[in-house]
């Protein structure tokens, strides 16, 4: 059995933020290791996650998912290495995925934990385009948004985790025009030259509705929303009559104090006939086996091309948090935590 540490290293959320976090309003704190109590393996974490949602859990407000309690450590995505098993149908140098990040070690309810093969995909690619994310971007284009062959699909965020992989899907499945917004003009060229976009642009060099507009001068069809704000403005106007929207996240407006106007066109839902669906991807896990074949096959054969933007160290997971609202990302944002 592999010696096991003495101290383990995790962040905790110590204020709940007003608008922006700041650092202050997290501290790594470092917990005594113990070994897995029974039904429980002890797992030391390769890699977790940042992703938006978790803004919204430092707020102390009843959601779909419970807020982080105030000095305690926070969680979410992490895969990992077994160092101790006490459970059945788990091993020591097993490797899995789980919900307890944010740690350089996690005790975990075996029942919670996913065996992964790092021989099949790399591991953090567990935690993006074959993770969450991944799921996310498949199930909101083709179950909430209703994706057809031949729609034409305008995706905002389009070069973070979930938008980079909802552009690319709709454009394998037949996409008549596939538009994106990122917010650099790199990231504009990445969505166009590398994976394929029909057209992109960037948000911080104009209206949104105006350069959607000169994208996309027939409408679109399809909208996958993870910015909210003028993005969800812009895209009601170009909309077609019978148009789908799956609302996935309202990264604009995460970090606001005041109330946010919402958009002032809404009367054109009425005589467009548009469906605005939310979208949470713990109504699909139904979905998981599908994705995990389709999206691997597509992945294995080089049609879906992914991009992650790495961030080395433990003590560097809030930094990389605070990166991810201010979309310093190209793709999935993921905190190393090996040492």
């Amino acid at each position: 059995m592999t010696a096991l540490p003495a101290t383990s290293r995790e962040w905790h959320l110590v204020a709940r933020p007003h608008g922006w976090p700041a650092p202050t309003d997290f501290a790594l704190r470092e917990v005594p290791v113990e070994a897995p109590a029974e039904g429980r393996i002890l797992v030391k974490n390769l890699h977790f996650s940042v992703d938006p949602y978790m803004r919204g859990r430092m707020n102390d407000v009843k959601s779909y998912v419970p807020p982080f309690k105030l000095d305690h450590p926070m969680d979410g995505g992490a895969v990992g290495v077994v160092v101790a098993s006490n459970a059945e149908g788990f091993a020591e140098g097993d490797h899995v995925l789980h919900g307890l990040g944010w740690r350089e070690y996690a005790s975990v309810p075996a029942q919670h934990a996913t065996k992964v093969d790092p021989e099949l995909a790399p591991l953090s690619t567990y935690l993006g385009v074959l993770g969450m994310p991944g799921l996310t971007a498949y199930a909101g284009l083709f179950e909430t948004a209703s994706f057809k062959e031949g729609d034409a699909v305008f995706v905002s965020g389009a070069a973070g985790a979930v938008g980079s992989q909802v552009g690319q899907l709709a454009k394998l499945k037949g996409a008549s025009r596939v538009i994106g917004s990122a917010g650099s003009d790199e990231k504009v060229k990445w969505l166009v030259e590398e994976l394929g976009f029909d057209a992109a642009f960037n948000y911080k060099n104009g209206p949104v509705r105006d350069q959607l507009k000169e994208a996309a001068p027939d409408g679109i069809d399809v909208y996958f929303d993870n910015v909210g704000g003028d993005h969800l403005e812009a895209a009601i106007s170009s909309l077609n009559v019978h148009g789908r929207a799956a609302i996935c996240g309202m990264i604009a407006q995460y970090n606001e104090t005041e109330p946010v106007p919402g958009p002032r066109n809404m009367a054109l839902i009425i005589g467009k006939r548009l469906r605005l669906q939310g979208v949470l991807v713990g109504d699909h896990y139904g979905l998981q086996q599908k994705f995990t074949e389709e999206v691997g096959g597509l992945l294995r054969s080089g049609e879906l091309k992914y991009r992650e933007t790495l961030v080395e160290g433990i003590e560097n997971g809030v930094d990389a948090f605070l990166g991810l609202l201010r979309g310093d990302n190209t793709g999935k944002m993921i905190v190393s935590t090996d040492r």
